[in-house]
């Protein structure tokens, strides 16, 4: 059962999506947490292509404007609610934004984290664009002391790069082509890496090429190479054995399929609007397998976790910009324009 927090008598400042790209500030009581729930002060929230989706207006179905979105987060807990055990304020967490009904068919599967009634906080629930935020004390995830929070905010995507990775089958010595080099693409060239993955990243915008470059990653500009004839010549005409559609595009999905070895596994990672065409003579001649990595499960969290920490994750080169939350509008405009830019936190105490 859900308990509705109780309000306070002092404010803090959320970020309020409000329409079609238009974000506003507002003050807003704190709230008290109430049974099983947990307040956080966040410290940043990281702006993510779901959240530029919102901002388009491409999700006003599930979020009801005015709304405080965002879920890429990092702070401290602030406050416990009654009959919560195991938290302390202070302690520095994430959160894992995913509730489920624990009843459908895929809960009763042991599936609870595609749960057919999932809630996705920051998206059917407020999200962490705001100074204080009450959730369920189920989905912190705890961090080290050590590790800065303007790193930890990292943690979310990483997650998501673990699962893909997971749900790709990779093993040591795979060949790999990411398709697109934004966060996400770059987060699972790194984590395919780690796993012993020989990794090209395809990605057509010149300044994420050479972010991944200076990583060590080989690159292919797609509207420069044919990618398919790079990968064969790559491979030894054998083709990759795992590719990840990270893109989003038609042209995206057109690659990873034609860039695979037989028996190679495609493992679709961006959300795609609209249907896409696809080769399914390639899919039935080299008898490939597709497999769809939607979201994240507890362990992918704390693996992140660990990848964050020990560096595998480069925050350096993925965090290009950091604002305050009375800049939110400016931080959403330069992440969208794609110039010059990779991850956009917002720092929610500044």
């Amino acid at each position: 059962m859900r308990h509705p927090p109780v309000l306070e008598d002092r404010n803090v400042r959320q970020l309020l999506y409000t329409g079609r790209r238009t974000v506003g500030l507002t003050d807003a009581a704190v709230a008290t947490p109430g049974p099983g729930q947990v307040r956080v002060d966040v410290a940043y929230t990281g702006i993510c292509g779901t959240d530029l989706h919102i901002y388009h207006g491409d999700m006003d179905a599930r979020v009801r404007p005015p709304a405080p979105i965002g879920h890429e987060m990092s702070g401290r807990v602030a406050a416990v609610g009654p009959g919560t055990s195991g938290w302390a304020p202070g302690d520095p967490v994430t959160v894992m934004p995913l509730q489920w009904c624990g009843t459908c068919p895929a809960c009763r599967a042991g599936h609870e984290t595609i749960c057919q009634n999932l809630v996705f906080i920051g998206i059917d629930a407020p999200g962490s664009m705001q100074q204080s935020w009450v959730v369920p004390a189920g989905t912190l995830i705890r961090l080290p002391d050590s590790l800065p929070l303007r790193t930890a905010a990292l943690v979310e995507p990483a997650a998501v790069a673990v699962h893909d990775v997971r749900r790709a089958q990779l093993t040591a010595g795979d060949t790999v082509v990411v398709v697109g080099g934004g966060p996400v693409g770059l987060l699972i060239a790194v984590t395919a890496r780690q796993a012993g993955g020989d990794v090209l990243l395809v990605e057509p915008n010149a300044y994420r090429r050479s972010v991944a470059a200076k990583l060590g990653f080989a690159v292919s500009d797609p509207a420069a190479s044919d990618v398919t004839a790079v990968v064969e010549d790559w491979t030894h005409g054998a083709g990759a054995r795992v590719a990840f559609e990270v893109s989003g595009s038609a042209a995206g999905v057109g690659t990873a399929v034609d860039v695979l070895a037989v028996r190679g596994r495609l493992c679709l990672v961006a959300i795609h609007p609209v249907p896409r065409s696809v080769s399914l003579h390639r899919f039935f001649w080299r008898e490939l397998t597709l497999v769809g990595a939607r979201l994240y499960e507890r362990a992918d969290f704390e693996r992140a976790v660990e990848l964050v920490v020990d560096g595998t994750v480069p925050a350096d080169a993925l965090i290009t910009h950091v604002m305050p939350l009375t800049e939110a509008d400016l931080a959403f405009d330069t992440l969208d324009a794609g110039t010059g830019v990779m991850k956009v936190l917002i720092d929610c105490q500044a």
